[in-house]
């Protein structure tokens, strides 16, 4: 898996208590919901990250 970094955020109150209940609907925590939220929105833009190719095997001689 890859490395996760630490990313402070800042949000008001109303927004981070409605992040929470949504988070607790769907069995999830903040950080997994606003990380699940992000994600769909770079697909939605059509901006998500391209997984890294597979490293190439190398030949024997």
């Amino acid at each position: 898996m890859a490395e996760r970094k630490p990313f402070l955020l800042r949000l008001d109150p109303a927004t981070l208590h409605a992040l929470q209940r949504w988070a607790d609907d769907e069995l999830r925590s903040l950080n997994a919901q606003i990380e699940f939220l992000l994600r769909r929105a770079l697909q939605e833009a059509g901006r998500a990250p391209r997984p890294a190719p597979a490293p190439r095997e190398k030949k024997k001689t």
